[in-house]
C-alpha cells in the first residue's frame, strides 16, 4: 500500500510540472510581439539538419538527373557524329575508287587509240576459285561482240584469251594457267619459242635453243602465230635462265608484265 501511494504522488508531480511549463511556455509565446515564437525556434532548431540533409538529397538526385539526361545527349550527339563520320569516308573511299578507275580506264583508251583494230572494255567480275586453274570471268559477252578464242589483254600486255563467251558473261583462260600456250619471240634477237603457264604467278619459256643469247630481263612478245594473239603484244621479261650441259633447249622463267592479282579491268581484241 505505501509503495502505491508513493508512485500516485509521482504521477501528480510529474502531471504539474508538464502544466507548469506549459503554462511558463504559451506566456513566453503570448509576450512576444515579433518574430518566430519560441516554439517555432525550437521546432525549428530540431528539424533544420533533418530539412538541410533532405534538401541536399534532393539536390544530389536531381543534379545526378540532370548528369544523366545530359550523358544521354551526348551519347546521342556522338553517336550521330560517328554516323557523320562513317558517311564521310565511304565517300572519301568512292572518290578514290572512282579516281583510280579513271585512270585505269586511260590508260587502256590509250592503248586502245594505239590499236587499229576494235576493242571491248570489260571489267573483271569473278575468278576461279580452283588452285590448279587461273581463269577470270569478265563482264561481256556475245552480245558485245565476243567470242571464244580472243585474245585479253591490258595497257601492261597479255594475259590470256577467251575460252567461253557466254551471252552476258565470258571466260579467260590466263597465260599463267598450265593449260596456256602462246607463241612468242624475243624482241632483240628475234629467236621464237612458247610460253607456258606453271599455275602460279609465272611462266615457262619452252624451245629456246641452247645456242641463243638469252639473258635476265629479255623482253617477250607475242609472234603472231596461231592466229589468237596480234603480233607484237608484251608478254613479259625473262627472270631466270638455266643452260643444261645435255639437251637441246634453255630452261627459261619468264615473268608476266601483267599483275594477275589486281585484274579489275581488261580489253578484248575483237577480230
Amino acid at each position: 500500500m505505501p509503495r502505491k501511494g508513493n508512485k500516485s504522488k509521482k504521477n501528480i508531480v510529474l502531471v504539474s510540472a508538464i502544466l507548469l511549463f506549459s503554462l511558463a511556455l504559451m506566456t513566453l509565446n503570448a509576450k512576444q510581439e515579433k518574430g518566430t515564437g519560441f516554439l517555432d525556434s525550437v521546432a525549428g532548431f530540431i528539424l533544420s539538419p533533418f530539412q538541410n540533409f533532405f534538401t541536399q538529397t534532393i539536390q544530389s538526385v536531381s543534379d545526378s538527373i540532370n548528369h544523366h539526361f545530359l550523358l544521354v545527349d551526348v551519347a546521342r550527339e556522338n553517336d550521330q557524329l560517328k554516323l557523320e563520320i562513317q558517311r564521310l569516308i565511304s565517300e572519301k573511299n568512292q572518290l578514290i575508287e572512282r579516281l583510280a578507275s579513271q585512270k585505269r580506264l586511260a590508260k587502256l583508251m590509250a592503248y586502245e587509240d594505239d590499236w587499229d583494230k576494235k576493242i571491248v572494255v570489260a571489267s573483271v567480275i569473278g575468278r576461279d576459285a580452283t588452285q590448279w586453274s587461273k581463269v577470270v570471268v569478265i563482264n561481256k559477252g556475245t552480245q558485245n561482240g565476243i567470242r571464244d578464242h580472243l585474245a585479253v589483254v591490258t595497257d601492261a600486255g597479255v594475259i590470256g584469251q577467251v575460252i567461253h563467251a557466254g551471252v552476258n558473261t565470258s571466260k579467260v583462260l590466263l597465260i599463267i594457267d598450265g593449260r596456256s600456250a602462246v607463241d612468242a619471240l624475243f624482241q632483240d634477237n628475234r629467236v621464237s619459242g612458247v610460253v607456258v603457264g606453271m599455275g602460279e604467278d609465272e611462266c615457262k619459256l619452252k624451245f629456246v635453243p641452247n645456242t641463243a643469247d638469252v639473258k635476265v630481263g629479255d623482253t617477250m612478245l607475242s609472234s603472231g602465230l596461231g592466229g589468237i594473239f596480234p603480233k607484237g603484244l608484251v608478254i613479259g621479261k625473262v627472270s631466270q635462265v638455266s643452260r643444261k650441259k645435255q639437251g637441246l633447249f634453255q630452261e627459261i622463267t619468264l615473268t608476266p608484265s601483267s599483275d594477275f592479282s589486281r585484274l579489275e579491268e581488261v580489253l578484248v581484241l575483237l577480230p
